[in-house]
């Protein structure tokens, strides 16, 4: 299988990186639309008077979702060969495309993000809490080091179920572990992809470069998620893998 390296260490540890896995078309493509969502954030604070929507702040970081669903060339990513051969790694013989998103930390002024497993953040904004692991992507289209804000990541902690989340003032982050935690710090070159679980315990700190640290997110699960009570579809669910056999191409 390729990536079986990887495939070890996710089962292991709960993550696993992939070196400079997209690079040429596939990340110029990331690159180009990326201050476009930065842009979309920015007037929907404009048009809304505030300076925060959500997870993002102004001028610090920004969290720009769904982003596929506005610029469809995007798919030629989350449903290349490459994806898919990662999905097979982390995930096995079935996925789904749940939801993406880019996530922006300006220069010197970026953020850090809490401690935190994005499945706290599915149960934290209603969805349901007894969905399973799912898969997140953290491409990055910069070299991502501590110094611009890497995420930092505490091995092992995905078997540990779903941590209980604090909704933090002032940054809206969800907290499930003190800021102080440690962590493995990871840095990797632009192209590469850390991938981990949804359960596994995260964080990135602030950007104190004078650059611009840009991340595209792709995340997929290994079932469709249903939101509580109404059964209603929770983000996306388009098959990538069935069987372990590519289904849908970009």
């Amino acid at each position: 299988m390729r990536f079986a390296p990887q495939a070890e260490q996710f089962a292991e540890q709960g993550y696993a990186v992939f070196e400079g896995a997209l690079v040429g078309e596939a990340l110029d493509l990331l690159r180009a639309e990326c201050d476009a969502f930065v842009a979309r954030e920015d007037a929907k604070m404009d048009a809304a008077g505030v300076e925060r929507i959500d997870l993002s702040h102004r001028g610090k970081r920004y969290f720009a979702n769904e982003c596929q669903r506005e610029v469809p060339a995007l798919r030629s990513v989350l449903f290349s060969n490459t994806m898919a051969d990662v999905c097979r790694a982390a995930l096995g013989d079935t996925a789904y495309f749940f939801f993406d998103q880019y996530v922006v930390k300006c220069p010197e002024a970026g953020m850090p993000f809490s401690w935190h497993q994005d499945s706290g953040y599915v149960v934290g904004n209603g969805g349901p809490a007894d969905h399973a692991p799912y898969l997140t992507c953290w491409i990055t289209l910069d070299d991502a080091t501590e110094a611009n804000g890497t995420v930092r990541v505490v091995p092992g902690s995905h078997r540990n179920g779903i941590i209980e989340h604090a909704r933090l003032e002032g940054s809206n982050d969800l907290e499930a572990a003190p800021a102080e935690t440690r962590g493995v710090t990871v840095e990797v070159a632009a192209g590469s992809i850390v991938a981990f679980s949804s359960l596994l315990l995260h964080a990135t700190g602030a950007n104190t470069s004078d650059a611009p640290r840009r991340v595209y997110l792709a995340q997929y699960s290994p079932e469709v998620i249903l939101n509580p009570g109404t059964r209603q579809l929770r983000r996306n669910a388009i098959p990538l893998l069935q069987g372990g056999r590519q289904v849908t191409f970009s």
